[in-house]
């Protein structure tokens, strides 16, 4: 059977990589993103994607018929709570296949792309709207990879946009023309920039009156001129894939992206000079977003039970008093944490256009509970697992035939286990838990999809909003009144 046009196989998806974008990675011009040592893993991650809607195993699930076209399954609009939960299920399988790093390059660009096209319905001027429509058009026919740059560098942080002593702190218009604006200013941890076809750009934070500058979104080809982006390198250190089973041969960018007044035509605009619509924008993404992020944790979370598990059985300590209260700390963290993402689909707000978007409350709830639970959980399996984890031998050391007996019989565990079974399996907890890998996972449980208190201010909004204050301040009210 013929494949449908609409979607893309992995090589085409690398082919498209090889353009005049301007990736820096350790002070040098990257020529080929498909071919330099580091960003050339991200870009094989990335194909998992892809695969996915090629293969029988997946191919239900990561894509999906409309009109008699083949699309992937990312660039469905959700207008049901199934809907929600079908994204929810393939991000999930994407990461675990991914060995529990997300892939990302069309989860988090379609998390934009629906949260503009909620937003941009309800303006009374629909030219903003019909824009957004061609572009999610244009991007679901190509079936193209999309990034998102949203947060600011910010610089006084206490400070708002228009109060910056340097006005580029902020992504702001610095010049206004008939066929469109110029941009300056630069966004950080722009996931994925260096290996997709299209950046997605969105205000970070609500607009004051009068940072109409400011308050803009638009979207861009990668290797538009004057756009920069410096690659991180951490995490790129050489190791075997012993070692590291997962960071040695899954990889995911993160950028600081300059706009270094780039042109940004008018077909490209989807949102400028509205200052209350940057707010609402920037909160509708985030509805989207971190309903992405907790799917994407699942595999993570299940992995870390199921380290503790299998370590607990090799060490031989599997029946312990105090380790099974571990087992059951993180079977309730991840099975938490996966309740709260099934219901805030099952809440789903619908918006004006039609479409759905997770409840707010329990989205953030979910999202609060795997960050604030998530150092946790890693203390645990590093208590089970031991302290060989830091101090095991390397890949060099199992090669060598002097060696080799000594760390088979000294490194095995409980009768059965023997050392090099049981190293195979600790190695991998140290990737996930202990390695750059390890503190990178750390770190985004703190800080990626929006801090700790972002969460937890959004709950509140959202229990005001949904008239808990009202209900306590009546219960009051007649309290007063009795008495």
């Amino acid at each position: 059977m013929e494949r449908a046009l609409a979607l893309r196989t992995a090589a085409e998806y690398v082919e498209s990589l090889r353009d005049d974008r301007e990736i820096w990675y350790r002070g040098e011009r990257v020529d080929d993103v498909t071919t330099h040592p580091t960003i050339s893993k991200a870009v094989k991650h990335a194909c998992i994607d892809y695969e996915m809607a090629e293969s029988d195993e997946y191919r239900d699930l990561a894509t999906y018929e409309e009109d008699g076209e083949s699309y992937s399954a990312y660039y469905r609009i959700p207008r049901t709570t199934d809907d929600l939960l079908n994204r929810s299920r393939l991000i999930e399988a994407a990461t675990a296949e991914g060995d529990t790093l997300v892939v990302l390059i069309k989860e988090i660009g379609t998390d934009a792309l629906f949260a503009l096209l909620a937003v941009t319905a309800e303006f009374e001027d629909q030219t903003y709207f019909e824009r957004v429509k061609a572009y999610y058009e244009h991007c679901r026919a190509n079936d193209l990879s999309l990034a998102v740059a949203q947060t600011d560098v910010k610089g006084d942080r206490i400070k708002r946009p228009a109060q910056q002593e340097d006005p580029d702190m902020y992504l702001r218009v610095v010049e206004r023309r008939p066929d469109g604006v110029v941009v300056r200013g630069a966004k950080a941890h722009t996931s994925v920039v260096t290996n997709t076809n299209e950046v997605i750009v969105l205000p970070t934070r609500a607009m004051g009156a009068d940072e109409q500058d400011w308050s803009i979104a638009f979207a861009l080809p990668v290797n538009t001129p004057g756009l920069r982006f410096i690659a991180s390198p951490f995490g790129d250190n050489s190791t075997h894939e012993g070692e590291r089973p997962i960071s040695a041969v899954r990889k995911m960018m993160e950028t600081i992206t300059i706009f270094d007044d780039v042109f940004v035509p008018n077909d490209r605009i989807f949102l400028n000079g509205d200052t209350d619509a940057a707010g609402q924008l920037a909160l509708t993404f985030v509805e989207y977003h971190r309903f992405t992020a907790v799917s994407y944790k699942l595999p993570l979370v299940d992995a870390l039970g199921g380290c503790a598990a299998l370590a607990a059985d090799y060490n031989g300590i599997l029946g312990v008093t105090h380790v099974r209260e571990k087992f059951i700390d993180l079977i309730d963290y991840a099975e938490t944490t996966r309740a709260l993402l099934e219901k805030s689909a099952e809440r789903c707000i619908l918006k004006p256009n039609g479409q759905v978007a997770p409840d707010p409350m329990t989205v953030n709830l979910a999202k609060s509970h795997f960050a604030h639970g998530y150092h946790e959980a890693v203390q645990h399996v590093q208590e089970i697992a031991g302290g060989i984890l830091v101090t095991g031998p390397g890949d060099e050391d199992w090669e060598s035939e002097e060696l080799r007996p000594f760390l088979q019989k000294y490194l095995a565990g409980r009768e059965g286990v023997g050392g090099e079974q049981r190293m195979k399996l600790l190695n991998f907890v140290r990737d996930l838990t202990s390695s750059d890998y390890g503190a990178y996972q750390e770190v985004l449980a703190i800080h990626a999809e929006g801090s700790l208190q972002a969460e937890r201010l959004q709950v509140f909004r959202a229990f005001n909003e949904n008239g808990g204050a009202r209900r306590v301040m009546r219960l009051a009210g007649r309290m007063a009144g009795v008495r």
